[in-house]
């Protein structure tokens, strides 16, 4: 497995983006659209590949000068349970460390709360729901 970033727009990027449809989209009935799409072209992609498939991916967004959000984490269903939701957290922590971001937050589905409180992430406020959802605002200094 390799991990990698890789280019807005680029045949990577369309292939990043029919797994998170698949994973994160159409399960709920939703579908991206072209804003959406194009608002990324400045975002940090990452992807995991094996040979030309990609098995994971996750955007890192720019909030302000030391604060990134984690967004878009995808693995396949039948994929968990093999370290590779945890490889794309470590390499985009790095990432946003060698960027110069001290501070990670994320918007996290309650279902995955637990896998990411395994990585140093807390909980911050309250429940809320998006994409018909709950999810919580979750945090992690970067050292």
């Amino acid at each position: 497995m390799a991990l990698k970033q890789i280019d807005h727009g680029s045949n990577e990027y369309l292939q990043m983006v029919q797994l998170r449809d698949m994973v994160l989209r159409r399960p709920l009935g939703l579908t991206f659209n072209h804003d959406e799409l194009m608002a990324e072209k400045d975002d940090i992609l990452i992807v995991c590949k094996e040979d030309d498939d990609i098995l994971g991916c996750c955007i890192l967004t720019k909030i302000d000068e030391s604060t990134v959000r984690l967004r878009q984490m995808a693995v396949p269903d039948k994929l968990h349970g093999k370290g590779i939701g945890a490889q794309i957290i470590h390499f985009a922590e790095n990432i946003a460390k060698d960027k110069g971001f001290k501070t990670i937050t994320m918007h996290a589905r309650d279902a995955a709360i637990g896998f990411y409180e395994k990585f140093g992430y807390n909980i911050k406020g309250t429940q809320f729901i998006e994409v018909n959802l709950p999810h919580h605002i979750m945090e992690k200094m970067l050292l």
